[in-house]
């Protein structure tokens, strides 16, 4: 009876425990905001709430991004059934741009000692906009960060200086004008940090946040989450599309070598899936295209190296200008493109000139690579002997009779019997051999 009350008390007690102590989840944000991001987010908020997580944290890093994702992830958070809170971290990060919308979206801001936030002013790249336009497009993104502003209660015009003006923020400046919540230098201390905290939800409703002993549960990428965030960055799109032509040009020259053929074609589906998600310029995809028409000229004309220039031209400016991202981290870097252009220049140079080269040569294998060869007669061949030709032994039928030590010429490769057909060397192809050769050779002419 002892023994069972005692059992009654232990498990009364972690059921208490249990109550009492909660859990937080936690996602790491340290990317451009695109359209895995959202996929990234919406998965770790089914978690949290399946997982019965009092509140999701997410330590946010970002330059900024595409703003189609942002508004997304806004939205997410803002209708979010649990409480989100965001966390510029670690110290020297920022989050800007689109990343300034995230962290003022959340139900509680945090900044890390030494990080900034803001300039979020719309950038559109490679389009030509008047000053209506700049202005409407402004005036959108105003209206947004005005809206989240109201709604979690924050400085609207602060806000808003920071999408018309791109004023940046630091984390001291932005507590000290209403814009976070809270300053905390690690994930413990943002949860000691909010606690206590009273949010007011997307639908109105009111929450005490009581997170300060919580555990924090990390939630990892799935590994297509890793891959399609690698893959997304505009400069390892383009070097998988570089490499991957170049690939599958050495599997055209060389049919059967495989390795190359399917590195080639993987490179490039994984390039492919990219450019198609981010904001690609087709008119740029081309000219890194016709970078390669341009080595193959180079390789067939030798024109003292203008076509391969034109080439390394081609490719480093259609990389620049091949994804039309609103900051410099969404776009392929000036170093990248010619880091990868140069060198892929002189390759593709190289080996298309030694492929055409070996088309121009004389075939030196089988019956064409065998006719016309000259040997020497190991035996005498009266018609048939011996033959040593091209390195080989051969059994070989003579047109005429041949000494022993004659030197002949291969005229065919009879390949039903793997015997070769020879005449006299010093006789002119197809042309009987004259007395004096004969006279020569110690026979008399017939």
């Amino acid at each position: 009876m002892v023994v069972r009350s005692s059992l009654l008390a232990l498990g009364a007690a972690v059921v208490f425990a249990a109550a009492v102590s909660g859990s937080v989840g936690k996602l790491t944000l340290d990317q451009m905001i695109m359209p895995v991001t959202e996929e990234i987010l919406d998965r770790a908020l089914e978690i949290s709430e399946e997982a019965g997580h009092e509140a999701l944290l997410i330590q946010l890093s970002t330059p900024g991004g595409l703003e189609t994702s942002t508004r997304q992830i806004v939205n997410r958070i803002l209708t979010s059934p649990i409480p989100v809170i965001v966390w510029v971290a670690p110290s020297g990060e920022r989050a800007a741009s689109a990343g300034f919308f995230i962290l003022l979206a959340a139900d509680a801001a945090v900044m890390a000692p030494g990080t900034n936030t803001g300039a979020a002013h719309p950038v559109v790249l490679g389009t030509e906009i008047d000053e209506v336009m700049r202005e409407k497009m402004a005036s959108d993104s105003a209206a947004l960060i005005r809206t989240i502003a109201t709604r979690r209660g924050r400085n609207v015009a602060e806000a808003e200086s920071a999408v018309r003006s791109s004023v940046s923020f630091t984390e001291e400046e932005a507590l000290e004008k209403g814009l976070i919540d809270r300053i905390a230098a690690d994930d413990r201390a943002v949860l000691e940090a909010v606690d206590g905290m009273e949010i007011r939800r997307f639908d109105g409703e009111t929450i005490r946040l009581e997170i300060a002993g919580d555990e924090i549960h990390s939630i990892p990428l799935t590994l297509r989450q890793r891959v399609l965030s690698f893959i997304m960055n505009p400069n390892v799109a383009f070097v998988l599309l570089s490499l991957g032509m170049l690939a599958l040009w050495a599997e055209f020259q060389n049919p059967g070598a495989i390795l190359p053929g399917t590195v080639g074609a993987l490179s490039i589906l994984l390039a492919i899936i990219a450019l198609n998600v981010l904001p690609t310029r087709y008119a740029a995809l081309a000219l890194v295209l016709a970078a390669f028409a341009f080595f193959g000229l180079e390789a067939k004309f030798a024109s003292n190296g203008i076509f391969g220039i034109a080439g390394v031209i081609s490719m480093t400016v259609g990389a620049t200008l091949l994804v039309d991202g609103p900051i410099p981290e969404m776009r392929v870097s000036w170093a990248t493109a010619l880091a990868v252009s140069i060198p892929l220049g002189i390759i593709a140079v190289f080996l298309m000139s030694l492929a055409l080269r070996a088309m121009k040569e004389r075939v030196t294998t089988g019956e064409a690579g065998m006719t016309g060869e000259i040997g020497v007669a190991q035996t005498a061949l009266e018609p048939a002997g011996k033959v040593f030709v091209h390195g080989e032994l051969w059994n070989a039928v003579a047109s005429r009779p041949v000494a022993a030590g004659e030197r002949v010429r291969v005229t065919r490769v009879r390949e039903e019997d793997l015997r070769i057909e020879v005449e006299p060397a010093d006789a002119s192809p197809g042309v009987p051999a004259s007395p004096r050769n004969h006279l020569i050779s110690g026979k008399e002419p017939s």
